[in-house]
């Protein structure tokens, strides 16, 4: 199928899995009326990876929606890391996804023998993920798109927020860095063949093992939890989502903090260091340098294709956790009985100037 079709070339040229720029969506979110619900555990003030719904003590509903356009030209491939992204920003709440409903946009004139594969691909990733696809809507669109509405259900007194970085803490982070990239050669036909197979491998690799190793942490302290951030790292870049969790939530008490990351301390994917020194950056990757702006400094030795890969596009990315320092071995520990790899990327220090040091 993707010798006879090359979907990719169907998407946008902006980049396929780019968000909206992070600079307009802030000006429209923060221009929205608030609503009032108790029940409203989180919403999008500190656009967390999903919301939180209180349902009744002890119980809660965790919900989410990610779509987007072609990155592979394989339609089931697509299919599976269309579904893996929607289910990770679940996991990196700390719930358990149970039901989805499919996004779909086709041409009219498509072939329905692409969509069977791409909703295929999906549902094998939901089967896997052991969450039931309910239903669905469908549009016919010019440029194809898939993804998933998630609902999960969460414990609401254990909850993984996108804030809550403390002083001391360990940043971990799961998963190798330069999907975007990889992707955004891929259109211009310029991916190796290794360096798709492994970014597709990351891809479609579910969160929820991951997630399962720090419940095992969480578990072991039924007061205070040792975890006190956690977020999914995907198209606004590692150093998007770093910002949001070090800005913190001051309105509610939730101080900001100052980060500290090792450039060299991450995997980056076979080619993305490459396909970043020759240019294959998207629109999304610029648009997220220019939001961050002045907020992440590097310091003169961090090479600038490096630099690049930070604020590069994921999609189905890895967790980034803000952990006590006294529980990181035992977290990397636990990850790594479930098979995740994990490395210690940063530290949290208390606010300074610059929000994110980079070195």
């Amino acid at each position: 199928m993707a010798d006879q079709v090359k979907l990719t070339s169907m998407a946008k040229a902006a980049g396929c899995a780019a968000k909206l720029n992070p600079a307009t969506l802030d000006a429209v979110l923060r221009g929205l009326p608030r609503q009032t619900d108790p029940n409203v555990l989180v919403g999008f003030d500190t656009n967390d990876d999903a919301g939180i719904y209180l349902l009744g003590e002890g119980h809660a509903l965790v919900q989410t929606v990610d779509f987007f356009t072609p990155i592979v030209d394989d339609p089931h491939l697509f299919g599976q890391i269309a579904a893996a992204n929607a289910l990770s920003d679940v996991y990196a709440m700390g719930g358990k996804p149970v039901s989805a409903l499919s996004i779909v946009g086709f041409p009219e004139k498509g072939d329905p023998a692409i969509l069977e594969q791409i909703i295929r691909g999906g549902l094998s990733k939901m089967n896997e993920a052991k969450c039931s696809v309910i239903g669905g809507h469908s549009i016919r669109n010019e440029d194809m798109l898939f993804g998933y509405a998630v609902t999960g259900i969460i414990n609401p007194h254990r909850i993984w927020r996108n804030v809550g970085a403390r002083t001391g803490d360990v940043l971990l982070f799961t998963k190798p860095l330069g999907t975007g990239v990889i992707t955004t050669a891929l259109k211009k036909e310029r991916a190796t063949p290794e360096s798709l197979a492994a970014a597709v491998a990351a891809m479609t690799t579910l969160n929820r093992d991951a997630a399962a190793a720090l419940q095992e942490i969480d578990e072991k302290f039924p007061g205070a939890s040792p975890i006190h951030a956690v977020t999914d790292v995907t198209g606004f870049s590692l150093l998007g989502h770093a910002r949001e969790m070090a800005l913190g939530d001051p309105t509610h008490g939730i101080d900001t903090v100052s980060f500290e990351i090792d450039h060299r301390a991450f995997v980056y994917l076979p080619g993305a260091v490459e396909a970043a020194r020759e240019g294959h950056l998207s629109g999304g990757l610029r648009n997220n340098r220019a939001f961050i702006g002045d907020c992440a400094i590097f310091d003169a030795t961090v090479p600038s294709e490096y630099q690049d890969l930070l604020f590069d596009p994921q999609t189905s990315g890895g967790l980034l956790i803000s952990i006590a320092p006294e529980s990181a071995h035992a977290a990397i520990t636990a990850l790594d009985r479930q098979g995740v790899s994990a490395l210690r990327i940063g530290s949290v220090f208390a606010k300074k100037n610059p929000l994110i040091l980079v070195h």
